[in-house]
């Protein structure tokens, strides 16, 4: 099933921190949409209707539809602000995207077949080192989600950015540059193993008993 998803937007005129901060406590989330070879546009999105779109990967690296007063148009997240401590959104960015030309887009990385890896059965363990990555690819060709598997891993093999099975007409621009650093996504290692005491040292410490200050 295709999963599609559709903000409701209103326009909005003020600008500035005093302007976002009567927005939010209407319950109302500041935003902006710009690119496309149009001028930006400010809105305001419902954020319990924005929090309920949050709960799905997808829509971190989906095609969206923004509907500003019927107005119509297609984006992409391209960067949201959160409060430190508190779920709230505080502000929205959206990118206009355009069926030819390219985009750059996180997209999540998904590990799969981790526990049939011959390197975990030895008993090693799996680290992740990026749960995402950035790609350039036109809006049609936007994958949901990159996809690693881990079946054939052996104890101490690593996954880099050059080894990632792209969909066709995908790219990481990290990669493009020469020299560019081509990151470790995934690994499998042994396990760290506590340094070993010496027999006579412990003794020495449960004869010590507990420091007092």
């Amino acid at each position: 099933m295709t999963i599609s998803f559709e903000i409701d937007a209103l326009p909005r005129s003020d600008a500035g921190k005093g302007a976002s901060r009567r927005l939010r406590a209407t319950g109302l989330v500041p935003g902006i949409i710009y690119g496309g070879h149009k001028d930006p546009q400010m809105i305001s999105v419902v954020h319990s209707d924005l929090l309920q779109h949050l709960e799905h990967e997808a829509f971190y690296s989906h095609i969206l539809t923004v509907d500003v007063a019927g107005n119509k148009q297609q984006v992409v997240l391209k960067a949201m602000q959160r409060h430190p401590s508190k779920p709230f959104v505080l502000h929205l960015d959206l990118l206009r995207v355009t069926a030819d030309e390219k985009i750059r887009v996180n997209v999540p990385l998904h590990f799969v077949n981790e526990s049939k890896a011959p390197g975990i059965k030895k008993g090693g363990i799996a680290s992740h080192q990026l749960a995402d990555v950035e790609i350039s690819c036109l809006p049609r060709d936007l994958p949901e989600f990159i996809e690693i598997d881990m079946a054939s891993m052996e104890m101490g093999d690593v996954v880099h950015l050059s080894e990632l099975r792209l969909p066709p007409g995908v790219e990481i621009p990290a990669l493009a540059s020469e020299g560019a650093e081509d990151l470790v996504v995934a690994s499998i290692h042994g396990a760290q193993l506590a340094p070993e005491v010496e027999e006579g040292e412990a003794g020495e410490e449960e004869a010590a008993g507990p420091a007092v200050e």
